[in-house]
């Protein structure tokens, strides 16, 4: 069993702020390490302390620019298993490319697979993820994965601020999470029945399955976009009878197309936690409410650092 003096964790340029926020819930300073890219785009990294031994936790969500923040994560893995660090779990708050899951048409690639690939020939140990697009990613690897989620921390946010109504899933794909909260929340479900129009961002709502009528309603998903889903499940189910339309998304990806057409939607409210920096830039005007996954990832690593049960962490 490791000591606590063996924990550490470090951050690559994705999002250090949650990196630091997740060291001071475990009260311990963030490693010391350079990650730059050179002229050339070449990226070059090296530990600036000891690691030889220790349980290092790298912290490196694939925001934007996303396949600079993959390559910034694979090399620090390298590096870290070069300098003799006695585990290394990469932890990657927000998994992208979890859309390409699968082969659903012809000659295309399973980028979600491939990214694993490449995490596990790397020398990542473990992977401590949060909310990934499919459960099937987990598969993809060899080596063991903790997935956890954040939408028990942004259910508690709607329940200490508003009465929640009814919980809406804006696809098929994603009732189980968002029954998931409508059974934490003691409340009925509703399901947006739609289309994709071919390998474009845009999406034909058709029709609710639940009733809406009379109800708060709130959208639940893993990730918000381009904004088109939670736009066309809202503009659905006010048009079904509901009173109101929020929505409780995990990842706020939010590039700056989708920020336009949320900021100017009928969804009176979103909530997102902090798996990704936020562009403040592309959120002016919204009302956004960020929530934090700091302490959720500080137990999981704590828990496993000291060989604990993570799956307790979600036992009511």
């Amino acid at each position: 069993m490791y000591q606590n003096s063996d924990l550490r964790i470090f951050s690559g340029n994705a999002h250090q702020a949650l990196a630091t926020d997740v060291c001071q819930y475990l009260d311990i300073e963030p490693g010391a390490v350079e990650v730059f890219q050179f002229s050339n785009e070449n990226i070059f990294v090296r530990f600036q302390e000891n690691i030889r031994g220790r349980d290092v936790f790298l912290v490196q969500p694939f925001s934007s620019p996303v396949n600079q923040n993959i390559m910034e994560l694979l090399i620090m893995i390298d590096a870290a298993k070069r300098a003799s660090a006695g585990r290394v779990t990469a932890v990657v708050p927000y998994y992208a490319y979890g859309r390409t899951d699968k082969k659903d048409q012809p000659r295309v690639p399973i980028t979600g697979r491939l990214i694993a690939d490449l995490i596990q020939v790397a020398g990542a140990e473990r992977v401590l993820t949060i909310d990934l697009h499919a459960g099937q990613i987990q598969g993809f690897f060899s080596i063991p994965v903790d997935e956890l989620t954040a939408l028990p921390l942004i259910a508690d946010y709607f329940l200490d601020t508003d009465s929640a109504g009814v919980v809406v899933a804006p696809d098929v794909g994603s009732t189980k999470r968002a029954r998931d909260v409508a059974e934490r929340w003691g409340e009925p479900l509703a399901i947006i029945e739609k289309r994709r129009l071919g390998n474009s961002d845009r999406t034909e709502s058709v029709t609710v399955i639940g009733d809406v009528k009379g109800r708060k309603a709130i959208i639940v998903d893993d990730e918000v976009n381009t904004g088109g889903s939670l736009v066309a499940a809202a503009e659905t189910v006010l048009e079904h009878g509901a009173t109101s339309v929020s929505a409780a998304v995990t990842h706020p990806v939010l590039s700056e197309p989708g920020s336009g057409s949320l900021r100017n939607s009928v969804i009176d409210q979103l909530v997102v936690s902090d798996t990704l920096p936020i562009d403040n830039k592309n959120t002016d005007g919204m009302n956004i409410r960020v929530v934090s996954v700091a302490p959720l990832l500080g137990e999981a690593i704590r828990r496993i650092h000291f060989n604990r049960s993570v799956g307790e962490m979600f036992q009511q």
